[in-house]
């Protein structure tokens, strides 16, 4: 029987080189996404396109029950995978900008997790898998909201994996640092004029969809599977410096 892994923002970059590639591998895939044109395309790639906004509760839900009786409530796998940011000084961002960046990155993630619990507990198997980011270790000028809502996701994720224990379903992150997709092109930036850009050296040590895949893939199959799964050379750099470094020695480095 082919292990289903339900994938959440299939529609471009790390979601749908993860579909593809996992298809390929003999995983059955279900996909999340928003927008219609990018659930017709999912099928057409063989995939199972399951409708998923994830800023709206009622849409979590009914993508949960869509997913538990596609698999006769058998779910092997779940990428929290969709997420998007915000970007700007804190003092720009207003109370709804955060609140949306907080139901997409991460109270969506908890009402969808717990919902499809019960489909991955009695099989004695499953993987919760989440994206994270660099700035799930750190936050950054101009990053507070979003960095935020991912620091959020790793406190969370912790204690799912030390609830979890001993229940074989596993609870993993991956932590990507600079990867090419369009993540940055589609930032809510809160001030237009003068927009957050990510420093150069992101783009010098920037690596493909195609990398965070290869931890994904370790995430699943791996009968001891790490906790957290670092991508990049920034996101190994940025954890050392962050045990090692005072806080404000790691402010000057950040700043």
């Amino acid at each position: 029987m082919k292990r289903v892994i339900f994938i959440t923002g299939t529609s471009s970059g790390i979601g749908l080189c993860a579909a593809k590639i996992l298809l390929s591998k003999g995983y059955r895939i279900l996909a999340g996404c928003r927008k219609e044109a990018d659930l017709i395309a999912m099928k057409t790639l063989g995939f199972e396109p399951i409708k998923i906004d994830m800023d709206k509760a009622e849409s979590v839900k009914q993508a949960a029950q869509q997913v538990i009786e596609l698999t006769n409530g058998r779910l092997y796998a779940l990428f929290n995978n969709a997420g998007y940011g915000v970007y700007g000084s804190l003092s720009t961002i207003s109370r709804q900008q955060l609140e949306q960046q907080f139901s997409t990155n991460f109270f969506s993630i908890h009402q969808l997790t717990t919902l499809l619990l019960p489909a991955m507990l009695p099989h004695g198997e499953g993987r919760i898998i989440q994206t994270s980011s660099v700035l799930g270790i750190v936050s950054s000028p101009g990053r507070g909201a979003y960095a935020a809502s991912k620091h959020a996701l790793e406190a969370w994720s912790d204690a799912l994996r030390l609830e979890l224990k001993g229940s074989r379903v596993k609870v993993c992150i991956i932590e990507p640092g600079p990867i090419e997709t369009r993540f940055t092109d589609n930032v809510d930036q809160t001030n237009k004029d003068n927009p957050v850009k990510n420093p150069a050296i992101a783009a010098k040590l920037a690596l493909t969809p195609e990398h965070v895949v290869k931890r994904l893939l370790h995430a699943l199959e791996s009968p001891k599977p790490k906790i957290r799964y670092r991508v990049t050379l920034l996101t190994y750099a940025i954890a050392f410096m962050k045990r090692l470094l005072p806080d404000r020695l790691m402010d000057r480095f950040l700043t």
